[in-house]
């Protein structure tokens, strides 16, 4: 995966997790074709350029800091 396509990914992700609509870490890995794994990297980044972004368990999706439970 190329960067332009990783900052894709990112972007997508978070107008996902802004709808919460993100489901599961594995369903999102299966809706982007990457692993699990590369989803959570993926996370990881947008947390480390200062984006607060988690996974809740009352949405059962991602969501931006607005929104935590």
């Amino acid at each position: 995966m190329n960067s332009s396509q990783k900052e894709a990914l990112k972007h997508r992700l978070l107008k996902l997790a802004e709808l919460k609509s993100t489901g599961a870490p594995a369903d999102l890995a299966f809706r982007f074709e990457i692993s699990e794994r590369s989803v959570k990297r993926i996370v990881k980044e947008i947390r480390d350029e200062g984006i607060d972004i988690r996974y809740s368990q009352t949405y059962r999706s991602y969501v931006t800091e607005k929104d935590f439970q």
